[in-house]
């Protein structure tokens, strides 16, 4: 087998489990469709959820989400993610291509779908509280430990990091997506960021759901053998992004020279690794059309 033929179907590989079997179609009409968007091509958005470091991000957002009790008492009992974890990623990967990449009236209807779904997803917590996806202080919460996750990711594995006004631009690209969802009074800046992931710090704890969510996430995903030495990578990648008040909560160790070096150069490899992929040479001449990570 030729190198090109190996990079093309690794990245088909790669792009049907994000994207699922409606991927081509889906990714077709995203980028072909004519019309406005919500964002245009030189958004710091864009160059954030099209990069490979999302694959780094979106571990590291699932394992800080998972410190709200709330917010996991809701996924644990309506997401379905140990059932069907490749169809939860598809979703997931389909609302951040259609939002980011696609037509403002596709990224609105998607939207509105997703709101109708979280009008239904309501229970009582294993402490006793009760529990709303509509509840605007955890759609605040899931948002932001999602774009720090994604921005993080960025800026130690994404091909080309932003400078802070570029950051600030992230941060505000994504709260434009967070209002249309029910968000109250999202980030705007890095610095807001930083202050409402601050704000949060007293209301989380590492439940036993978290934990096991963790171990489900970093040691029994649901792969092949041969993925699984890649996604080790990602997955020390993305716990040595946590701070370590993070950490703690979900017994993840915390090894600083180990992190530094031999984790940092695995998720760098990783990473460059899945980008030379999904970027196969045939595809190189539509740069907004590439298999990359966020597109559906």
């Amino acid at each position: 087998m030729t190198v090109s033929r190996l990079r093309s179907r690794l990245g088909a590989s790669v792009f049907e489990h994000v994207a699922g079997s409606e991927g081509p179609e889906r990714r077709e009409r995203i980028h072909s469709t004519t019309g406005p968007r919500w964002f245009d091509e030189e958004r710091p958005i864009r160059r954030v959820h099209a990069d490979a470091s999302m694959f780094v991000g979106g571990l590291r957002a699932l394992l800080l989400q998972s410190l709200h009790p709330l917010a996991m008492a809701g996924v644990n009992a309506h997401s379905g993610y140990r059932g069907d974890p490749w169809g939860r990623l598809q979703r997931t990967s389909y609302f951040l291509a259609v939002t980011t990449f696609g037509t403002a009236d596709d990224a609105e209807q998607t939207v509105r779908r997703i709101r109708a779904v979280h009008e239904h997803v309501a229970g009582t917590a294993p402490d006793g509280r009760g529990y709303a996806a509509t509840d605007p202080r955890l759609l605040r919460w899931v948002h932001i430990a999602e774009i720090d996750s994604f921005l993080r990711a960025h800026q130690r594995y994404g091909e080309r990091p932003l400078d802070a006004p570029g950051r600030d631009g992230y941060v505000a690209d994504t709260a434009h997506v967070a209002r249309e969802l029910g968000v109250i009074d999202p980030p705007e800046t890095e610095a807001e960021l930083d202050e409402q992931i601050r704000q949060y710090r007293p209301e989380l704890a590492g439940t036993p759901e978290a934990r096991s969510t963790a171990r489900f996430l970093l040691l029994e995903p649901p792969l092949p053998l041969a993925a699984r030495a890649p996604y080790a990578g990602l997955a020390a990648a993305a716990v040595a992004l946590l701070p370590r008040w993070a950490r703690l909560p979900l017994r993840l160790p915390y090894l600083p020279v180990t992190e530094a070096t031999l984790v940092r150069l695995s998720g760098r490899t990783v990473t460059a690794g899945i980008r030379w992929a999904m970027t196969a040479p045939s595809r190189q001449e539509h740069p907004s059309r590439r298999e990359q990570p966020a597109e559906g």
